[in-house]
């Protein structure tokens, strides 16, 4: 019998060793997170199926707001261009541009930020990134000149560098294997709300008021969101005792503990789609809405909630695609029909003849095709990571979505200036159908080369 455990016991390290990110120490449980009912044999002592649930859905939760958030203060700007036009005489290339500096300045935040998520925990990290979000949402509602929107767009893109890092490692870590393709949907989700969030709730109240108080209005949001964070910061804790934790882990293969993983082609392969999925993001979210009210004859108050109904449409989407996501093995065809789907919308609103009231709702028909389509989307990564290295390639892999967002404006703003707003929904019909053939290509490069160069 002890044999028997015994060997048990060595065949449960072997399958730890084998299989990215299925086992992490958890602080505020104590114990290891199985894999399977198999795995229930080991030292550690079993979990108990309803705590775990309940845990799991706290950490699901916290994860959630900090990460709607996160999107929430991405579209500060957007819905206000109308009125930051005006105060500061500024272009929507000159506007873009402050869209372009965020992204810039967050991707490099983020790369950097997977290590050291990774070797000091996330809890720090993520506390500091909101506190500089509500910093950036004061000083935009104070700003008296374009240098000093500039300026601020500078401390918002640092805050929002942590984000993917942060909420991954903790998915990823905390979360039971069984549950996290529902995990990877309640972050989507919360993300596609905090962006459907922010015009539904800035626009009626620069409206109402001014588009200060409507940003300012935004910094108190941030700021709450950071109070129920520290309030529950025990939620968000890892088993790092030290700095050198990460590396406790022996033999997990180099790649975990350096530079490894860059030699990993289905890391790149997964850039190279989220920067093409933050393009044709970009272009919804700044300027498709404008662009349909250019050629639709839309209302001014439809086109600025056109966002609203597409995020919202998204985050309903995710509850579907968190099903559909159970099985990883089809991710990279879901992610393929939803948003070869949305291509077509978009080229029919760039293209055919659409009453001003069906706009809203093609622009909710995308958003729910492309929102089934984002749970697959996050497990193509994960099953691209070597162990872990969570941070690390999650810090890397979605910087190509603040690359992406950094580039949309200049692709996009300049069509509006020279009023060419059907090119805008050809562009991003063009980009999408080059990320589907991205997505696919992820499988193949997988199973071409991830394991050679993560053994």
């Amino acid at each position: 019998m002890q044999s028997a455990a015994t060997d048990g016991t060595e065949a449960l390290r072997t399958t730890a060793r084998r299989a990215p990110t299925t086992i992490a120490p958890c602080a505020d449980r104590g114990l290891e997170e199985p894999t399977n009912a198999d795995s229930m044999s080991s030292s550690a002592p079993p979990i108990s199926l309803p705590h775990t649930r309940r845990a799991d859905a706290t950490v699901m939760g916290m994860v959630g707001i900090a990460h709607l958030i996160s999107h929430f203060s991405q579209l500060l700007l957007p819905p206000l261009f109308p009125w930051l036009k005006d105060a500061f005489h500024a272009s929507y290339a000159e506007l873009g541009f402050l869209l372009t500096v965020f992204f810039i300045v967050s991707c490099s935040v983020q790369a950097l930020s997977g290590f050291i998520v990774d070797r000091f925990g996330p809890r720090p990290i993520l506390f500091g990134g909101i506190a500089l979000l509500a910093a950036a949402a004061f000083g935009f509602a104070a700003s008296t000149s374009y240098a000093a929107m500039l300026a601020f767009a500078v401390v918002a893109g640092i805050g929002n560098g942590v984000f993917h890092p942060v909420d991954y490692t903790l998915l990823n870590r905390k979360i039971h294997p069984s549950r996290l393709g529902h995990a990877f949907s309640v972050h989507g989700i919360t993300g596609s709300l905090g962006w459907a969030l922010a015009p539904a709730m800035l626009v009626p109240i620069a409206l109402a008021f001014s588009w200060r108080v409507a940003l300012a209005s935004a910094g108190v949001v941030v700021l709450v969101v950071l109070a129920v964070l520290i309030a529950n910061r025990s939620q968000l804790t890892l088993a790092l005792t030290s700095p050198a934790a990460p590396k406790a882990t022996h033999s997990q293969g180099r790649a975990a503990a350096s530079f490894g993983f860059f030699a990993i082609p289905a890391v790149w392969m997964c850039f190279g789609f989220f920067f093409l999925y933050a393009v044709v993001l970009g272009g919804i979210q700044a300027f498709a809405p404008e662009a349909a009210r250019q050629l639709h004859a839309v209302p001014t108050r439809w086109a600025a909630m056109c966002l609203t109904f597409y995020m919202v449409a998204a985050a309903c989407g995710m509850v579907v695609g968190g099903f559909l996501a159970a099985d990883p093995s089809r991710c990279e065809r879901i992610v393929a029909i939803g948003f070869t789907i949305a291509a077509v919308i978009a080229l029919t609103i760039g293209f055919a003849p659409v009453a001003p009231f069906a706009v809203p709702v093609l622009f909710a028909a995308m958003g729910l095709a492309a929102g089934i389509a984002g749970p697959s989307r996050d497990l193509i990564v994960k099953r691209s990571a070597p162990e872990n290295a969570t941070g690390r390639v999650y810090g890397v892999v979605y910087s190509g979505l603040d690359i992406g967002q950094a580039f949309a404006p200049l692709l996009f703003a300049p069509l509006l200036d020279l009023h060419r707003p059907a090119d805008v929904w050809l562009g991003i019909a063009i980009v999408q159908a080059v990320m589907i053939t991205t997505a696919v290509n992820v499988r193949r490069a997988r199973r071409t080369a991830l394991a050679p160069a993560a053994a």
